[in-house]
């Protein structure tokens, strides 16, 4: 007598466990796409590259196309799990730290553990249960980790839509979370993608600090604070620097003012609570840990990867818009001579700021 040849899985069936499966996992929600994006996609990418938004990121450039094609990036691809977390951890609140210019500010996803890892974890949990469920199947897990769309396949995939700041927004928890996607060869029905609903509104685009949405839908990376304090190897350009602030690590400044963000929930994941005070640290404390210091509080933090030069180079452009007093004085000649220039260049800079010779 033959075996009676495996039962193919009710695919919409599978959609709906795997969303709820997914929330049990720490996931806000999760929805399903197809593995392609429409051609328009590609050209808005083509665009931005020949513009030299990516500045310095040169693997933007590098990977081109290959972001708006997951099917390329993992062949065999035929649908892809596109999935949100929420980050935005109990704090002090950030407009308070904002307006105390002695204070550092740092983006509120990275007061916690890093969550390259939080999130990878938890995805790759998702895919052994649907492994669990449907036998071996192909797929792998990403999280801002690979040349891929994330925004523009959820969007598609109807978890929320592309705010004009460019960050994925949802009218629960407008852009306050974390994404991830699992690539799969399961054909999994797709969801309806979501209308936009910014409307008229431009608080983004008014708010940015240094005037980095340049038009609605479009970051020119190069004066975006984000950039700036982390993905830019060298020192802050010294025009820009007195518009940072006292932003030293990322910008929340166009979600602090989007209005669908009133609407967000405070995380309960506790990988993402505040560490080590750095919700509302002065710029002066932070300044002088030592090397040792910063690899030990950063450790497992997502700001470790910047390194402790550019770490220090960022706070002294933060100390050179900060008040004038001894404190502030004294903590920037303590780092005078240091050898890199990386960070002795901004130092300088920071003292002329407050009327100090060298």
């Amino acid at each position: 007598m033959t075996e009676n040849p495996p039962q193919k899985p009710d695919y919409p069936e599978l959609s709906r466990q795997i969303k709820a499966w997914a929330r049990e996992a720490g996931f806000a929600d999760a929805r399903v796409t197809r593995a392609a994006l429409p051609p328009e996609a590609e050209q808005r990418l083509e665009a931005w590259l020949a513009a030299g938004h990516h500045g310095e990121m040169d693997y933007m450039a590098r990977h081109g196309a290959l972001r708006v094609r997951p099917a390329e990036l993992v062949p065999g691809t035929l649908s892809v799990i596109s999935l949100r977390m929420n980050y935005w951890p109990g704090s002090e609140p950030a407009e308070r730290v904002l307006a105390d210019p002695s204070r550092a500010y740092l983006s509120r996803y990275a007061l916690g553990r890093d969550y390259h890892k939080v999130l990878r974890n938890r995805l790759q949990k998702l895919a052994e249960r649907i492994e669990g469920a449907v036998g071996s199947f192909g797929y792998r897990v990403f999280t801002d980790s690979a040349p891929l769309a994330e925004v523009a396949l959820a969007s598609q995939a109807g978890l929320g839509w592309r705010g004009k700041h460019t960050l994925l927004l949802t009218k629960r928890q407008g852009s306050l979370f974390f994404l991830g996607e699992i690539l799969t060869d399961l054909p999994l029905p797709p969801d309806e993608a979501e209308d936009g609903h910014c409307g008229r509104c431009t608080r983004c685009l008014d708010v940015c600090p240094t005037g980095a949405i340049v038009e609605p839908y479009t970051v020119d990376a190069r004066r975006c604070i984000s950039y700036l304090t982390i993905e830019l190897k060298g020192a802050i350009p010294e025009p820009l620097r007195p518009l940072i602030g006292n932003r030293v690590y990322g910008c929340d400044d166009c979600q602090l003012f989007c209005p669908w963000n009133r609407f967000g929930a405070l995380t309960a994941e506790a990988d993402f609570a505040v560490r080590h005070g750095l919700d509302c640290a002065s710029l002066v404390e932070l300044f002088d840990w030592s090397a040792d210091e910063f690899r030990e509080r950063m450790a497992g933090s997502p700001i470790y990867r910047i390194g402790y030069h550019k770490w220090l180079s960022n706070l002294a452009v933060g100390l050179g818009n900060s008040p004038t007093t001894p404190e502030v004085v004294a903590a920037l000649r303590r780092r005078l001579d240091f050898p890199d220039e990386l960070v002795a260049e901004p130092v300088r800079w920071a003292l002329a700021r407050h009327g100090q010779s060298c």
